[in-house]
């Protein structure tokens, strides 16, 4: 290990769909995260892993903040303001087109409590007017002080690297916490059952509740050097089973080519998947399910 080294962990937390996972992944450079139009994809606290020069900076993507109405969604804020308070520096990512809304203003009313180095990121820069853009943003920084603002395009990589840059530089001064040439701690099957939960959420995106979920049953390596995935996919309903099957099995077809295909460039070896969907009644009150997502169950 070189000397001099920095390691430390940023939080990256906002509302769903402000593109934290965008984020991930476009600082890691591979898929760490899923990406989904479907709000509230990101359940868990997803680490991706991201070294600049000599320091390496542990990212942390939380669930999305909002107002939970259920146990699931209480498990995903309680999860995401831990992330937040167990890491050396936050950042607040704000999706610039929609600006301060009644969700934003939430987080930034508990942001104060945090008492972490914060950095401000506003993106999707593309899609909105530079004015508007430099109002948001010294209406935010005379709010609370934060220690620097990025404009960015997480989505064509627009403002990423300056903002990786100075992450590196707000990391404490330590010896790496990962092998040099990690990208995620999630273990291969976690990353391989959500990246089977983002292919149903974009064929699916309106016709199923985001209260499904996937989870890795077997992952057997054979003699080929290729891998067997037998996965099962939950759902709470017979019509919502009916639904992921699809006319003579044809949704669960192309579900199953398009996470294939995605988990081989993962996993870096050829790959044959084998997806059951399931019915589990109120699975989201289950505290074993919890434990799988690496989510804490909410009493109560």
């Amino acid at each position: 290990m070189p000397a001099g080294t920095r390691a430390g962990f940023v939080a990256l937390i906002g509302v769903p769909n402000a593109g934290k996972s965008t984020l991930l992944n476009s600082l890691v450079g591979t898929k760490v995260s899923i990406v989904s139009r479907k709000v509230q994809t990101t359940r868990a606290l997803v680490r991706g892993i991201v070294m600049e020069d000599k320091a390496q900076i542990i990212l942390v993507d939380t669930p999305g903040i909002f107002a939970p109405k259920r146990r699931l969604d209480r498990a995903m804020v309680h999860s995401a303001w831990s992330g937040a308070a167990d890491a050396d520096a936050i950042c607040l990512l704000v999706d610039a087109r929609k600006g301060v809304d009644e969700e934003v203003e939430a987080i930034l009313q508990r942001l104060p409590e945090v008492k972490r180095k914060r950095v401000l990121i506003l993106n999707k820069i593309d899609l909105i007017p530079r004015e508007k853009l430099l109002d948001l943003a010294s209406g935010l920084n005379a709010r609370m002080p934060f220690a620097h603002t990025f404009m960015i395009s997480a989505l064509n990589g627009d403002g990423v690297e300056d903002l990786k840059r100075t992450l590196a530089e707000m990391m404490p001064e330590g010896p790496w916490l990962y092998p040099e040439d990690q990208v995620s701690d999630a273990p291969i099957r976690m990353l391989a059952a959500e990246i089977t939960r983002e292919k149903i959420y974009d064929r699916l995106h309106e016709e199923l509740p985001y209260r499904s979920t996937v989870e890795t049953d077997q992952w057997q390596v054979r003699a080929d050097g290729s891998v067997r995935i037998e996965q099962t996919i939950f759902v709470e309903r017979e019509s919502q089973r009916s639904i992921v099957l699809g006319k003579g099995g044809q949704t669960i077809k192309a579900i199953g080519q398009a996470a294939r295909t995605e988990i081989a460039e993962v996993a870096e070896t050829r790959v044959h998947l084998f997806l059951h969907v399931k019915v589990r009644e109120n699975w989201a009150d289950d505290p074993a399910r919890y434990r799988e997502m690496g989510l804490e169950f909410p009493r109560g």
